[in-house]
C-alpha cells in the first residue's frame, strides 16, 4: 500500500508543465453591514497591504479586484464607523475567482479614540453573539488539514475538547454522545447528515454528506450558546452552504478511491446578481475493496448524496434563497460458512438509508436591523433487516461452504422507520442604539413520524413489536437575546429560549448570558453560562411496554401491551458555565485557555438500572424510562495556534476533562465517551513550485493522543447461558474498563497546477494511517469456545484527481 502511493506521489510531482508568465486571478465579493445585511457603498477593499491591489465598492456594496497571482494572501476592509475587517490565508486558485463575503461590525468607539488594530476574522465566530465556546469552521481548512477529509465532522476533531474515533466522524464534545449535537443547515435542523449514519455510532456516520464543494464558512459551538439555539445540550454544527458565482460559470470535477464529486455553479441573472450552485457525489468505495486499497471487511457499502443553493436577490424584496442537501445509501453485509465464528455470523444484514432537507431562506435588510426568515422540511427513512440462516442439520460439510446460496433465511430483526419535520422560523435583529443590538426570534416544528419495530429476543425466534406507531406532534420555540457595548471594553449578552412540547405538554425557560472585556490591546476574558433543553427522538416517546428477555427466560412469548411507557418524558436539561482567556500573541500566534463545566439533569433512565440515554448506542429503544438522571462533565481545554505565514501553519491543543453520570440506580459512573484527555499536534508547510511560482505543493500531518474506548466487563457466564451465546455485560460495572491510549495519525499531500482558467489538484488524504482500531464489545467463537475483543476501523487513502474549471 505505502509502495502505492509513494509512486502516485512521484508521478504527480515528476509531470512538467510550462508556463509563460505568471497567472493571476481575480478576488470580488461584497461588503455589508453584520447586523442589517445593507451594502455598504465605498467601502476599501485591499490585498496584502498593496497599494497596486486596491478597489472602492460601488454602491451595492460589491468589489473586484483582478490581477492576484495564485497562492495565499490577506485582504483587508475599511469603512468609516466600522470595524477594520482582516482575512488572511485566502487561496487564490487559477481557475476559479475567489469570492468574500464581508460583513462589517460596527465599530463602538469615539473618533479621539480609534486606534486601527483590525481583528483577525478567523478568531471570531460569524455569529457575533458568541462570545465563549465557539471557533469558526472553514471549508479551506476542512479540505487542507490532515484528517478532515473534506467532512466537517472530521475537521472539528481538530478543536480542542472534540474526539471522534479511529472508525467513525462521530462528534464528541468534553464526553457528550455523538447523538447530543444539533446539526443546523441555513438556520434549520436537520437530521444527522452522514452516510451510513447511526450505524456503527448513534450521531455519526463514515463520511459526511454535506460536500466541501459548496459548505462556506460556519460556526462549531461546544458550551453556553446564546438563545437562538434550542434543543441542543451538547454542542451546536451551525453549517451554512455558500453563495455560486454570480459573475461566471465555473466547473469542478473530482474521481478518486472514495467516489466521484461533480459541481457546478454560476450566474442565473447577472443583472440581479442571481446564482447557482449544483453538487452531486457517487461513491467508489465497492470498486476501493476490490483493488485491496480499503478493508471493507465482508461489507457493501455504496452512497451517493447531492446539494445545492440557489441564491435570487431582488432591488427592494431582499434576499431569496432555496437550498436542499440529500442522500441515500445502501449497506448489506454477508459471510461465507467457513468464516463463521459466532452466532451473529449466521445472519445477513440489509439496510437502506434516505434523507433530505430542503428549505426557503429570506433576508430583508431594514432600517436598522433585518427580518430573517425560514420554511424548511427535512426527511429521514431507514429500513434495515437482518434475517438468519436455516442450518441444514445433515449436511457435515457446511462450514466448508464458501457461498449461502440456496439457504433459506428467516427474520430476526426488521425495521421501518420514517422523520419528516416541516419547520417554520423567523428571526429579527435590530439596532437599538450603536451600543444595543437585540434579536427576537420563534420556531415552529411540526414533527411527523411513522415507526415499525419488531424484533425476536433469540434466534429463529417469534418477532415481538417493539415500537409501532405513527402520528405528529409539534415543537414551539421562542427566544430573545441582546447584545449591550458597556464601554469599550466590555460586551455584555443577554437572553432567554422557552420551549414547549405540544405531545405531553413539557415546558422549559432557558436564561442565557455571557460577557467579554477586553483586558488590553492582546488579551480578552469572557464567561458564559445558559441553561440548555433537549427533547428526545420522537420514537423514544412511543416504546410500547415490552416483557424483557433475562436469564430465566431468554424468550418470554408474552408480547407485552400497547402502553406507551415514555410518552410523559420531559427535557434533559442542562447547566453550562465556561469562561475564555484568549492572548494574541502575535499577528500569527494565538493563546486560548477554555475552563467549562456542565451540569446535566432530568436525564431519561431506566428506573433501578445503570441504562441512561447519555450512553445511548442503539438506534432503537425498548426501555422504560423516567426523567430521574443526571451527568456532569468538568475540565479544562487549552489552544496554541499558529496561522498560516510563510507557507506554514501548525496548532496544539488539549483537552483534560472527567465526564460522569448517574444512572437510574443512583450511582455515578464514567460515561460511555470519557476518555479523560484529548491531545492533538497538526501542521503543514506549503511551497510555491514551478517556473513562475504558479504551483503549489502542500504536506499536513495531525496527530492525536487520546484516551481509549471505555466498555463494560464481560459476563462470561451469563453469556454461555444464553442460547444464541448473545453477549452479556456485568450491568453493575457499566464503563468501568478503559482501553489502551489510541494514538491516531492522519496526513494530506497535494498538488495543484495553476493553469490560466484552469487547475489541476493530485492529493492523497489518508486518514488513521496508523489503522488504529476502535473496540467494539466482545463477541464468542463457537468453534473454539474462547471470547474475544470485537474491533473495527477505517483507514482510507483517498487518492484523487482534481479539475477546475
Amino acid at each position: 500500500m505505502a509502495k502505492r502511493i509513494v509512486f502516485l506521489l512521484i508521478t504527480f510531482l515528476s509531470i512538467t508543465f510550462t508556463s509563460n508568465a505568471q497567472i493571476t486571478q481575480t478576488i470580488r465579493g461584497v461588503v455589508t453591514d453584520a447586523v442589517t445585511r445593507e451594502p455598504l457603498p465605498f467601502a476599501t477593499v485591499q490585498v496584502d497591504n498593496s497599494k497596486d491591489k486596491v478597489c472602492i465598492t460601488d454602491s451595492v456594496g460589491k468589489f473586484q479586484i483582478p490581477g492576484i497571482t495564485v497562492g495565499r494572501h490577506t485582504v483587508r476592509c475599511n469603512y468609516v464607523g466600522f470595524q477594520t475587517f482582516d482575512l488572511s490565508d485566502v487561496l487564490v486558485t487559477s481557475a476559479k475567482e475567489t469570492n468574500i463575503d464581508i460583513r462589517l461590525q460596527e465599530d463602538q468607539t469615539t473618533l479621539q479614540d480609534v486606534v486601527v488594530r483590525p481583528n483577525l476574522a478567523k478568531e471570531n465566530t460569524l455569529n457575533k453573539m458568541v462570545l465563549t465556546g465557539g471557533r469558526m469552521f472553514s471549508i479551506e481548512e476542512a479540505s487542507r488539514y490532515a484528517g478532515g477529509f473534506d467532512d466537517p465532522a472530521r475537521l472539528a476533531s481538530s478543536f480542542s475538547g472534540v474526539a471522534t474515533s479511529g472508525a467513525t466522524n462521530g462528534i464528541s464534545i468534553h464526553g457528550n454522545a455523538p447523538h447530543l449535537l444539533s446539526w443546523r443547515l441555513e438556520d434549520i435542523e436537520i437530521p444527522n447528515p452522514n452516510h451510513f449514519s447511526d450505524i456503527s455510532v448513534l450521531g455519526g456516520g463514515i463520511f459526511s454528506s454535506l460536500s466541501a464543494m459548496c459548505i462556506g464558512n460556519s460556526d462549531f459551538l461546544t458550551s453556553a450558546f446564546p438563545a437562538e439555539y434550542g434543543n441542543a445540550v451538547s454542542g451546536v454544527f451551525d453549517m451554512k452552504m455558500r453563495n455560486g458565482n454570480d459573475n461566471k460559470h465555473e466547473h469542478a470535477f473530482q474521481i478518486g478511491v472514495a467516489g466521484i464529486d461533480v459541481a457546478s455553479e454560476g450566474p442565473l441573472s447577472k443583472k440581479t446578481g442571481a446564482s447557482y450552485l449544483v453538487n452531486y457525489r457517487y461513491s467508489m468505495t465497492g470498486l476501493a475493496s476490490r483493488m485491496n486499497l480499503i478493508d471493507m471487511q465482508g461489507q457493501v457499502m455504496d452512497y451517493q448524496d447531492l446539494n445545492f443553493k440557489f441564491n435570487l436577490p431582488t432591488r427592494k424584496a431582499g434576499t431569496f434563497t432555496i437550498w436542499g442537501t440529500g442522500f441515500f445509501d445502501h449497506f448489506h453485509r454477508e459471510s461465507s460458512p467457513k468464516d463463521w465464528e459466532s452466532k451473529y455470523d449466521e445472519c445477513y444484514a440489509f439496510s437502506d438509508q434516505w434523507m433530505g432537507a430542503m428549505g426557503v431562506g429570506h433576508v430583508l435588510p431594514m432600517k436598522h436591523g433585518q427580518l430573517k426568515s425560514s420554511i424548511g422540511v427535512t426527511y429521514n427513512k431507514d429500513e434495515f433487516t437482518q434475517d438468519v440462516y436455516d442450518i441444514p442439520t445433515d449436511d457435515e460439510n457446511f462450514y466448508e461452504r464458501d457461498n449461502t446460496d440456496g439457504l433459506k433465511r428467516e427474520p430476526f430483526f426488521a425495521e421501518k422507520r420514517s422523520f419528516t419535520n416541516l419547520t417554520a422560523r423567523t428571526t429579527y435583529t435590530h439596532r437599538h442604539s450603536n451600543r444595543w443590538l437585540a434579536q427576537y426570534g420563534a420556531v415552529v416544528t411540526e414533527m411527523l413520524f411513522d415507526v415499525n419495530l419488531k424484533s425476536a429476543y433469540v434466534l429463529h425466534g417469534d418477532l415481538h413489536t417493539i415500537c409501532e406507531n405513527d402520528g405528529n406532534t409539534t415543537l414551539f420555540s421562542g427566544f430573545t437575546s441582546h447584545s449591550f457595548t458597556l464601554n469599550q471594553k466590555t460586551t455584555l449578552n443577554a437572553g432567554f429560549n422557552v420551549q414547549h412540547l405540544l405531545l405531553n405538554g413539557a415546558t422549559t425557560f432557558e436564561p442565557r448570558v455571557s460577557m467579554s472585556r477586553k483586558l488590553n490591546d492582546d488579551m480578552t476574558f469572557a464567561l458564559a453560562y445558559g441553561l440548555h433543553s433537549r427533547a428526545e427522538k420522537t420514537d423514544i416517546y412511543f416504546t410500547r411496554k415490552t416483557t424483557k428477555p433475562d436469564e430465566t427466560n431468554w424468550n418470554p412469548t408474552d408480547t407485552g401491551s400497547d402502553e406507551l411507557v415514555n410518552k410523559d418524558l420531559g427535557f434533559t436539561k442542562s447547566h453550562h458555565l465556561m469562561a475564555t482567556f484568549g492572548w494574541k500573541l502575535s499577528d500569527h500566534w494565538n493563546l486560548k485557555v477554555e475552563p467549562f463545566y456542565q451540569y446535566l439533569f432530568n436525564v431519561p433512565v431506566e428506573d433501578g438500572n445503570p441504562y441512561s440515554v447519555l450512553n445511548r448506542q442503539e438506534f432503537y429503544l425498548d426501555r422504560a424510562l423516567v426523567n430521574k438522571g443526571k451527568g456532569r462533565n468538568f475540565g479544562i481545554d487549552i489552544t496554541l495556534e499558529r496561522y498560516m505565514k510563510n507557507g506554514w501553519y501548525g496548532m496544539a491543543n488539549g483537552s483534560f476533562f472527567s465526564s460522569k453520570y448517574k444512572g437510574g440506580d443512583g450511582k455515578w459512573r464514567h460515561t460511555l465517551f470519557d476518555r479523560n484527555y484529548i491531545i492533538n499536534v497538526l501542521g503543514g508547510k506549503e511551497w510555491m513550485l514551478g517556473r513562475n511560482k504558479n504551483n503549489m505543493l502542500s504536506i499536513n500531518v495531525k496527530a492525536t493522543l487520546q484516551g481509549g474506548d471505555r466498555d463494560t466487563p464481560l459476563d462470561k457466564e451469563k453469556t454461555l447461558s444464553h442460547p444464541d451465546y448473545e453477549i452479556q455485560y456485568i450491568e453493575d460495572e457499566c464503563f468501568s474498563k478503559q482501553y489502551d491510549p489510541m494514538l491516531i495519525i492522519h496526513y494530506t499531500i497535494s498538488y495543484r497546477i495553476n493553469k490560466k482558467g484552469l487547475t489541476h489538484e493530485f492529493s492523497i488524504k489518508h486518514i488513521n494511517c496508523t489503522g488504529t482500531k476502535s473496540q467494539y464489545g466482545y463477541t464468542y467463537n463457537y468453534h473454539t469456545g474462547e471470547f474475544k475483543e470485537s474491533t473495527f476501523t477505517l483507514s482510507l487513502p483517498n487518492i484523487s484527481y482534481k479539475i477546475e474549471f
